[in-house]
């Protein structure tokens, strides 16, 4: 058996906590999402923002769209919480930090953070060596996919109730998918209680996204595909809608990035925009 308690987190966890302290750091006032608590988790050297991937003018579209997708999420599960809803999981978490950060609203909820071992191991560490610690309304659920874990039986083993309503998010995780495992999670989410809404991103095919954002697409593309986890699922709009309808949710919509970006980005005098190419399904059961 692997020895998951040490060793670092997932690359592509670690890049999303720097790109949003580092939009904190080096864009200007008001900050779309107020988040360095990532930054302490991961504690890389001090010359992190010169690494090639933290290159402020060459990743600012990037790590707009971060930290768009990321106050999006937020907002859902703030308003949701207010309407009564009192879970929340997030597949894929990473280093998420919403726990961290807006308290006030997570102690309201069970909140179930499901990844791989490796990153669930380093994030548990890092949040009792900080003082956060690891409060009893938090969940961390280890699931080795590579094994063939099941992340719906874990996720039932470490406390969440399908009989009651949830916010299931999923951000930044289809695209290493194939079709058929994106199905098989959408039945599941079909599955829950009435009350549920379901918000999970999905990359558009290069021909969908802005002539301007296509280098980036391919930069990104090209990337995931040397470290090993490569892209593997695009989908246009009307079929991601497709995908859902046949899995048995009823009440999906499209939520484009543009409008994202007129959301939290349309006041803005310094000229940072989100790029385009990651939109998002929005699901309520």
């Amino acid at each position: 058996m692997r020895d998951e308690t040490t060793g670092a987190p997932d690359n592509t966890a670690v890049r999303c906590a720097l790109w949003r302290a580092l939009h904190v750091r080096v864009d200007a006032a008001p900050h779309v999402l107020e988040d360095e608590v990532g930054l302490r988790l991961v504690a890389p050297d001090a010359d992190w923002p010169r690494r090639p991937d933290m290159a402020p003018e060459a990743t600012s579209a990037f790590r707009a769209a971060m930290v768009a997708r990321a106050r999006f999420i937020e907002d859902l599960v703030v308003q949701q919480a207010d309407h009564g809803v009192a879970q929340y999981v997030i597949l894929g978490a990473g280093l998420d930090t919403f726990a961290q950060r807006r308290p006030e609203t997570a102690s309201r909820l069970r909140l179930f953070e499901v990844d791989e071992p490796r990153t669930q191991a380093f994030k548990r560490r890092r949040l009792v060596e900080l003082g956060y610690g690891i409060p009893e309304w938090l969940h961390l659920v280890p699931v080795d996919f590579e094994a063939g874990e099941s992340w719906w039986e874990q996720l039932a083993a470490a406390g969440f109730d399908p009989r009651r309503p949830a916010v299931i998010v999923s951000t930044g995780v289809s695209m290493y998918l194939t079709e058929e495992a994106t199905a098989a999670t959408l039945r599941q989410v079909a599955a829950l209680a009435p009350g549920s809404t379901l918000a999970m991103t999905f990359l558009l095919p290069a021909g969908l996204v802005d002539a301007s954002d296509r280098p980036g697409l391919r930069a990104s593309t090209e990337g995931a595909q040397a470290s090993g986890t490569p892209f593997v699922s695009f989908y246009a709009p009307q079929d991601m809608l497709a995908l859902a309808r046949e899995a048995g949710l009823e009440d999906v919509r499209h939520i484009p990035g543009s409008v994202l970006a007129e959301r939290y980005f349309a006041d803005r005098t310094d000229g940072l925009r989100p790029s385009s190419g990651e939109d998002f399904l929005l699901a309520a059961i």
